[in-house]
């Protein structure tokens, strides 16, 4: 059965292409005119009351939040190739990564960009420098998360600095930089952006 997600070139859906590229699996876009409201609707809210993108539909399952999506891409479709085995010892610092992401460089950034004061004990992303420095030491040498193997969490966390690099909300450090230039590189995500490309063009985005 072909995966179908619901999404939107301007929303975290387009980081699943990403994802479905690299999976290599057949799959189709449902588009959800944001502008006109249409996530709030229960064309989405059916399957994600949060009524926010992505959504991916396989069979009967439906997976919403990005990391998870990665994750569960990677494991029912592409195990041992984009996801360590259960019993891999990578499999850990697999997990860690694809969710340092949502947990720690998102908000982060975010907090950092809005001036948003705390104190670090209290918040799941300590501070942004530690961040940056926890960050910078787990790309190591590369060229990728876990060495030389490739896998998801190059997706999950890679789509996420890309992004904070292009909006100038996460400091170029030269391993930042040239890990996403190396992420860049990749067939999948270059047919990745092809596609939402053609998403863009085809409703006039």
């Amino acid at each position: 059965m072909t995966l179908e997600l619901f999404h939107h070139p301007f929303s975290r859906a387009a980081n699943v292409v990403w994802m479905l590229e690299e999976v290599g699996l057949p799959y189709t876009l449902r588009f959800v005119d944001l502008r006109a409201g249409e996530q709030k609707t229960s064309l989405v809210t059916h399957h994600n009351p949060m009524g926010k993108l992505p959504v991916l539909i396989d069979g009967d399952a439906v997976v919403t939040e990005t990391a998870a999506i990665g994750v569960y891409l990677a494991d029912r479709h592409a195990p041992g190739r984009l996801a360590p085995a259960l019993d891999d010892p990578q499999r850990g610092t697999f997990l860690r990564w694809a969710f340092y992401a949502p947990s720690v460089v998102e908000p982060g950034c975010a907090a950092k960009a809005a001036g948003w004061e705390g104190r670090a004990s209290s918040l799941g992303w300590g501070t942004y420098e530690a961040m940056l420095d926890t960050l910078d030491v787990g790309l190591g040498e590369g060229p990728w998360l876990l060495g030389e193997r490739f896998t998801m969490a190059d997706v999950i966390l890679g789509a996420t600095l890309r992004w904070m690099l292009g909006f100038k909300m996460i400091e170029p450090r030269d391993r930042f930089v040239a890990y996403a230039e190396r992420l860049a590189a990749r067939p999948a995500l270059q047919r990745a952006d092809a596609r939402n490309a053609e998403v863009r063009a085809a409703h006039g985005l």
